[in-house]
């Protein structure tokens, strides 16, 4: 019998997986204020270290909103966020990003091409709907993330392909989370700005209403290929041991 690698969870992961469950289980509910970070660190006898990175995971899965002075607030939530386990659903290590974006790219290349070949008249305002809303939403990170999240679901929906529509959505909270941080580093980061992820979504736009399906897949490649470069870049700058 063969048995699944069992990886060792890091200690910010189980602090995580501790407020995850408080929150999922009501005893914490939005507009609560957590504790501070020393108090927790105490606590959960962890370092404050591990505490301001779980509470990184939980902001980047929109659970929770970390106000500069204030402290850190549990968030309005729809329960669909917390439905996925938290194992899969925190995604601030670079080894998860790079095995979301690896099947975001099984899966979404596939879909561009397939929205290529089947899309409607329909299918295509769907698309324009949520690029004006990305448009639109610049400078504002929550609307932005929304709009890129419908974009891709819409997409799904174009491809009139039941089982993959079903994987998106299936897959949709992770990605989520994944678009929210992201769009925090592109934010952050001086080499390229979110202009950038409106251009690849509208190149991607463009090849699925002429029905180019080789550049829909080609170019949703590109996109997701580099959402994984600036990540991995990201991650490797602020965890250079790990």
């Amino acid at each position: 019998m063969k048995y699944k690698k069992i990886k060792p969870k890091k200690i910010y992961e189980e602090v995580a997986e501790a407020i995850y469950e408080e929150i999922r289980s009501g005893q914490l509910k939005p507009g609560d204020k957590l504790d501070s970070v020393q108090q927790l660190a105490v606590n959960f006898q962890v370092g404050r270290s591990a505490i301001r990175e779980a509470l990184t995971a939980l902001k980047a899965m929109g659970l929770v909103d970390m106000k500069q002075g204030e402290g850190t607030f549990v968030q309005e939530f729809e329960i669909d966020q917390i439905t996925f386990p938290l194992s899969t659903a925190i995604l601030m290590n670079k080894e998860d990003i790079a095995e979301l974006v690896e099947v975001r790219k099984i899966i979404e290349c596939g879909t561009a091409s397939a929205a290529a070949k089947k899309r409607t008249s329909q299918h295509l305002e769907a698309l324009e709907s949520a690029l004006v809303e990305m448009k639109g939403a610049q400078g504002d990170g929550e609307l932005g993330e929304k709009a890129d999240l419908q974009f891709h679901l819409a997409l799904a929906e174009a491809s009139q392909n039941q089982l993959l529509m079903n994987l998106m959505n299936q897959v949709s909270g992770i990605m989520g989370a994944t678009m929210k941080e992201t769009r925090r580093v592109w934010l952050f980061s001086k080499e390229t700005t979110v202009d950038r992820l409106y251009v690849e979504h509208l190149a991607i736009y463009e090849a699925v209403k002429n029905q180019n399906e080789e550049a829909a897949r080609n170019l949703m490649l590109f996109h997701l290929e580099n959402v994984d470069a600036i990540l991995q870049k990201y991650f490797l700058h602020t965890n250079p041991a790990k």
